[in-house]
Protein backbone atom coordinates (compact mmCIF):
# COMPACT_ATOMS: atom_id res chain seq x y z
CA UNK A 1 0.00 0.00 0.00
CA UNK A 2 1.07 3.74 -0.46
CA UNK A 3 -0.13 6.97 0.42
CA UNK A 4 -0.79 9.70 -2.27
CA UNK A 5 0.04 13.54 -0.62
CA UNK A 6 -1.41 16.36 -2.11
CA UNK A 7 -1.53 20.08 -1.42
CA UNK A 8 -4.52 22.20 -1.73
CA UNK A 9 -3.21 25.79 -1.65
CA UNK A 10 -5.46 28.79 -3.49
CA UNK A 11 -6.72 31.97 -3.17
CA UNK A 12 -10.29 30.74 -2.55
CA UNK A 13 -11.28 26.99 -1.95
CA UNK A 14 -14.96 25.62 -1.26
CA UNK A 15 -15.70 22.13 -0.11
CA UNK A 16 -19.57 21.55 0.18
CA UNK A 17 -20.67 18.62 1.59
CA UNK A 18 -24.22 19.26 1.24
CA UNK A 19 -26.45 22.23 -0.64
CA UNK A 20 -30.15 23.53 0.26
CA UNK A 21 -31.35 25.75 -2.78
CA UNK A 22 -29.59 28.91 -3.75
CA UNK A 23 -27.37 28.44 -0.26
CA UNK A 24 -23.69 26.59 -1.11
CA UNK A 25 -21.60 26.32 1.96
CA UNK A 26 -17.91 25.13 2.50
CA UNK A 27 -16.72 22.46 5.20
CA UNK A 28 -13.51 24.05 7.01
CA UNK A 29 -11.49 20.68 5.14
CA UNK A 30 -11.87 19.51 2.16
CA UNK A 31 -14.20 16.33 1.47
CA UNK A 32 -13.46 12.80 0.25
CA UNK A 33 -16.21 13.62 -2.75
CA UNK A 34 -14.03 16.72 -3.65
CA UNK A 35 -10.48 15.33 -3.55
CA UNK A 36 -11.90 12.15 -5.47
CA UNK A 37 -13.83 14.34 -8.17
CA UNK A 38 -10.11 16.00 -8.41
CA UNK A 39 -8.01 12.81 -9.35
CA UNK A 40 -10.92 11.16 -11.57
CA UNK A 41 -10.87 14.54 -13.57
CA UNK A 42 -7.48 13.73 -13.88
CA UNK A 43 -7.82 10.38 -14.84
CA UNK A 44 -10.04 11.57 -17.57
CA UNK A 45 -13.21 9.66 -16.58
CA UNK A 46 -16.84 10.19 -17.16
CA UNK A 47 -18.95 11.84 -14.66
CA UNK A 48 -21.33 8.74 -14.89
CA UNK A 49 -18.33 6.11 -14.66
CA UNK A 50 -17.88 3.70 -11.68
CA UNK A 51 -16.03 5.23 -8.41
CA UNK A 52 -15.48 2.49 -6.52
CA UNK A 53 -12.08 1.93 -6.88
CA UNK A 54 -11.79 5.42 -5.99
CA UNK A 55 -14.29 5.69 -3.08
CA UNK A 56 -12.34 2.30 -1.70
CA UNK A 57 -9.47 4.68 -0.96
CA UNK A 58 -8.22 5.20 2.41
CA UNK A 59 -8.71 9.46 2.82
CA UNK A 60 -7.38 12.24 5.18
CA UNK A 61 -6.75 15.58 5.41
CA UNK A 62 -4.08 18.07 8.01
CA UNK A 63 -5.03 21.48 8.03
CA UNK A 64 -2.24 23.32 7.52
CA UNK A 65 -3.59 26.93 7.63
CA UNK A 66 -7.29 27.18 7.75
CA UNK A 67 -8.12 30.31 6.46
CA UNK A 68 -10.87 32.60 7.10
CA UNK A 69 -14.77 31.57 5.70
CA UNK A 70 -15.74 34.29 3.52
CA UNK A 71 -19.49 34.74 2.13
CA UNK A 72 -20.16 35.63 -1.66
CA UNK A 73 -23.75 36.67 -3.15
CA UNK A 74 -24.02 35.87 -6.69
CA UNK A 75 -27.04 36.71 -9.21
CA UNK A 76 -27.79 34.94 -12.83
CA UNK A 77 -29.83 35.14 -15.55
CA UNK A 78 -31.62 31.75 -17.88
CA UNK A 79 -29.67 32.10 -20.97
CA UNK A 80 -32.87 31.54 -22.87
CA UNK A 81 -35.09 33.76 -21.60
CA UNK A 82 -32.75 36.45 -19.49
CA UNK A 83 -35.25 36.02 -16.82
CA UNK A 84 -33.16 36.81 -13.47
CA UNK A 85 -32.69 33.65 -11.22
CA UNK A 86 -32.70 33.72 -7.37
CA UNK A 87 -30.16 35.78 -5.70
CA UNK A 88 -27.84 32.94 -4.69
CA UNK A 89 -25.08 32.74 -1.48
CA UNK A 90 -21.83 31.13 -1.76
CA UNK A 91 -19.48 30.58 1.17
CA UNK A 92 -15.56 30.04 0.51
CA UNK A 93 -12.40 29.60 2.21
CA UNK A 94 -9.53 32.11 1.50
CA UNK A 95 -5.88 31.42 2.13
CA UNK A 96 -6.36 28.18 3.52
CA UNK A 97 -3.39 25.31 2.61
CA UNK A 98 -4.37 21.23 3.25
CA UNK A 99 -2.17 18.16 2.81
CA UNK A 100 -4.76 15.84 1.83
CA UNK A 101 -3.87 11.95 1.97
CA UNK A 102 -4.93 9.09 -0.58
CA UNK A 103 -3.79 5.14 0.43
CA UNK A 104 -4.32 2.61 -1.71
CA UNK A 105 -2.37 -0.39 -4.04
CA UNK A 106 0.50 0.78 -5.14
CA UNK A 107 -0.41 0.79 -9.09
CA UNK A 108 -3.52 2.80 -8.30
CA UNK A 109 -1.48 5.16 -6.29
CA UNK A 110 1.30 5.56 -9.00
CA UNK A 111 -1.67 5.85 -11.92
CA UNK A 112 -3.35 8.98 -9.52
CA UNK A 113 -0.05 11.07 -9.19
CA UNK A 114 0.53 10.33 -12.51
CA UNK A 115 -2.30 11.94 -13.52
CA UNK A 116 -1.84 15.14 -11.48
CA UNK A 117 1.58 15.63 -13.39
CA UNK A 118 -0.56 15.33 -16.70
CA UNK A 119 -4.18 16.01 -16.19
CA UNK A 120 -6.62 15.35 -18.51
CA UNK A 121 -8.82 17.92 -16.52
CA UNK A 122 -7.10 20.72 -14.67
CA UNK A 123 -7.57 20.22 -11.01
CA UNK A 124 -9.48 22.74 -8.89
CA UNK A 125 -10.67 23.31 -5.28
CA UNK A 126 -14.07 22.09 -4.85
CA UNK A 127 -15.13 24.24 -7.51
CA UNK A 128 -14.13 25.51 -11.20
CA UNK A 129 -13.61 29.40 -9.70
CA UNK A 130 -10.93 27.95 -7.28
CA UNK A 131 -7.98 27.09 -9.24
CA UNK A 132 -4.59 26.20 -6.67
CA UNK A 133 -2.07 28.34 -6.65
CA UNK A 134 0.74 25.69 -7.24
CA UNK A 135 1.21 21.93 -8.21
CA UNK A 136 -0.36 19.67 -6.34
CA UNK A 137 1.33 16.43 -6.28
CA UNK A 138 3.45 15.98 -3.11
CA UNK A 139 4.93 13.28 -3.88
CA UNK A 140 3.93 9.01 -3.24
CA UNK A 141 5.18 7.97 0.04
CA UNK A 142 5.29 3.90 0.16
CA UNK A 143 7.12 3.69 3.42
CA UNK A 144 4.70 4.48 5.41
CA UNK A 145 1.02 4.42 6.21
CA UNK A 146 -1.35 7.06 6.34
CA UNK A 147 -1.10 8.48 9.73
CA UNK A 148 2.92 8.47 9.58
CA UNK A 149 2.66 10.16 5.81
CA UNK A 150 0.67 13.12 7.31
CA UNK A 151 3.27 13.02 10.70
CA UNK A 152 6.16 12.91 8.46
CA UNK A 153 5.58 15.96 5.65
CA UNK A 154 6.70 19.00 6.65
CA UNK A 155 4.68 21.74 7.48
CA UNK A 156 3.05 23.31 4.03
CA UNK A 157 1.72 26.95 5.11
CA UNK A 158 2.37 30.26 3.43
CA UNK A 159 5.91 31.49 4.16
CA UNK A 160 4.13 34.67 6.47
CA UNK A 161 2.02 32.40 8.24
CA UNK A 162 4.97 30.00 9.41
CA UNK A 163 6.88 33.11 10.36
CA UNK A 164 4.60 33.02 13.48
CA UNK A 165 5.70 29.10 14.76
CA UNK A 166 9.66 29.14 15.86
CA UNK A 167 9.90 25.89 16.83
CA UNK A 168 10.77 22.25 15.00
CA UNK A 169 7.38 20.88 14.73
CA UNK A 170 3.80 22.57 15.08
CA UNK A 171 0.54 20.45 15.81
CA UNK A 172 -1.85 19.99 13.00
CA UNK A 173 -5.61 19.12 13.33
CA UNK A 174 -6.10 16.00 10.66
CA UNK A 175 -9.70 14.68 9.67
CA UNK A 176 -9.10 10.64 8.67
CA UNK A 177 -11.61 8.22 7.70
CA UNK A 178 -12.64 5.71 10.77
CA UNK A 179 -11.57 2.45 11.36
CA UNK A 180 -14.10 -0.44 11.67
CA UNK A 181 -13.01 -0.34 15.56
CA UNK A 182 -13.34 3.66 15.53
CA UNK A 183 -16.61 3.96 13.77
CA UNK A 184 -18.49 3.62 17.06
CA UNK A 185 -17.22 7.13 17.90
CA UNK A 186 -17.00 8.38 14.80
CA UNK A 187 -18.48 12.05 13.49
CA UNK A 188 -20.48 10.94 10.03
CA UNK A 189 -20.05 13.30 7.04
CA UNK A 190 -22.33 12.55 4.06
CA UNK A 191 -19.46 12.88 1.20
CA UNK A 192 -18.26 9.28 0.40
CA UNK A 193 -19.19 9.70 -3.69
CA UNK A 194 -21.28 6.84 -5.68
CA UNK A 195 -22.26 8.46 -8.58
CA UNK A 196 -20.86 11.82 -10.46
CA UNK A 197 -23.97 11.49 -12.41
CA UNK A 198 -25.49 14.78 -12.50
CA UNK A 199 -29.03 13.39 -13.44
CA UNK A 200 -28.81 11.68 -10.10
CA UNK A 201 -25.41 12.53 -7.67
CA UNK A 202 -25.31 9.85 -4.62
CA UNK A 203 -23.41 10.30 -1.43
CA UNK A 204 -22.92 7.79 1.44
CA UNK A 205 -22.01 8.58 5.13
CA UNK A 206 -18.88 8.48 5.96
CA UNK A 207 -17.19 7.93 9.57
CA UNK A 208 -14.33 10.52 10.33
CA UNK A 209 -12.12 10.18 13.15
CA UNK A 210 -10.23 13.47 14.83
CA UNK A 211 -6.70 13.65 15.82
CA UNK A 212 -3.15 15.68 15.92
CA UNK A 213 -0.45 15.14 14.41
CA UNK A 214 3.03 17.13 15.12
CA UNK A 215 4.64 17.86 11.61
CA UNK A 216 8.58 19.22 10.92
CA UNK A 217 8.23 23.07 10.29
CA UNK A 218 9.73 24.52 7.30
CA UNK A 219 13.23 26.36 7.91
CA UNK A 220 11.72 30.14 6.86
CA UNK A 221 12.20 30.96 3.35
CA UNK A 222 12.77 35.08 4.36
CA UNK A 223 16.11 36.31 4.43
CA UNK A 224 15.87 40.12 5.22
CA UNK A 225 19.29 40.51 3.46
CA UNK A 226 18.50 39.37 0.15
CA UNK A 227 18.01 42.96 -1.26
CA UNK A 228 20.62 44.63 0.15
CA UNK A 229 24.18 45.11 -1.43
CA UNK A 230 26.69 44.03 1.28
CA UNK A 231 29.86 45.01 0.05
CA UNK A 232 32.77 43.25 1.77
CA UNK A 233 35.18 46.45 3.55
CA UNK A 234 38.48 47.19 1.46
CA UNK A 235 41.92 45.62 3.01
CA UNK A 236 44.33 48.25 4.06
Amino acid sequence: MSVLLLRLAGPLQSWGASARFARRTTEPAPTKSGVLGMLAGALGRDRGDDLADLAALRFAVRTDQPGTRIRDLQTAHHGDTDKAMPLSERFYLADAVFVAAVEGPDGTVDELAAALRAPVHLPYLGRRSCPPSGPVDLGVRSEAGLRAALEREPWQAAPWYRRRHHAASVALPVQADAEPAEQPRADLLRDLPLSFDPRHRRYALRGVVSFVVNAPTLASDHDPTAHLNLLEPESD
